[in-house]
C-alpha cells in the first residue's frame, strides 16, 4: 500500500525525506501497474477465450437462422415458380387449343378434308372392303363357260366391179415468188 505522508507541514520535511516518499509511491505505483497487468493478462486470456466462445456460439445461430431464412425463400420460389410454370402451361395449351381451331376452321372453308372426315371414310372403306369379301366369297366358284359366238357365213363374192380407190396428190402450196409471177 502507499503510505500517506503525515499531516505534518510539508516544509518540514526535508528535500531528502521528500524524495524518498516519492521514490517509494513510485515504486508501488509501478508494482501495482505490474501486478494489474499480470491479472488482467492471465484473467484477460480466460476473458478473451469466453468471449471467443461466446462469439462462435452467436456465429452459429447466426448462420443456422440465415440459413432457415434462406431455405424459407427457396421454398417459396420454387412454390412460386412451379405455379407460374403451371399457369403459363395452361395458357399455352388454349392458345394452341385457340389456334388449331381457326386452322381447321379456314381447312373447311378451303375444302380441305380434316382429320375426321379422313377417319370417317377410312372406315367406311373398310366396311365396303368387308362387304365385298362376303359376296365373293357367297359367288359359285366356276363361272359358267360362255357359248362361242355363231360364226358368220363366209361373204360371197358378187360380180360387181370392185370399186377403185382414190388416191390423193399432196398439193404443195406455191412458193411466194411463183405467186408473184417471179
Amino acid at each position: 500500500m502507499v503510505k500517506k505522508l503525515p499531516k505534518v507541514a510539508v516544509s518540514k520535511l526535508t528535500h531528502s525525506q521528500l524524495s524518498g516518499s516519492v521514490k517509494d509511491s513510485a515504486q508501488q505505483i509501478w508494482q501495482a501497474g505490474l501486478g494489474a497487468f499480470t491479472r488482467a493478462q492471465a484473467e484477460g486470456s480466460k476473458a478473451f477465450e469466453s468471449l471467443v466462445k461466446e462469439g462462435v456460439a452467436i456465429q452459429r445461430k447466426t448462420q443456422a437462422a440465415a440459413e432457415e431464412r434462406i431455405n424459407v425463400a427457396t421454398n417459396r420460389m420454387t412454390h412460386m415458380a412451379t405455379d407460374i410454370s403451371s399457369k403459363a402451361s395452361g395458357q399455352w395449351d388454349k392458345l394452341e387449343n385457340i389456334f388449331e381451331e381457326r386452322v381447321a376452321k379456314a381447312l373447311n372453308k378451303l375444302g380441305v378434308p380434316s382429320a375426321k372426315d379422313v377417319s370417317a371414310l377410312i372406315a367406311r372403306i373398310d366396311e365396303l372392303n368387308k362387304a365385298v369379301q362376303q359376296l365373293s366369297a357367297k359367288a359359285p366358284t366356276a363361272a359358267p363357260a360362255r357359248k362361242p359366238a355363231a360364226k358368220k357365213a363366209p361373204a360371197v363374192p358378187t360380180k360387181k366391179a370392185p370399186a377403185k380407190r382414190a388416191t390423193r396428190k399432196a398439193v404443195k402450196p406455191a412458193a411466194d415468188g411463183a405467186a408473184k409471177g417471179e
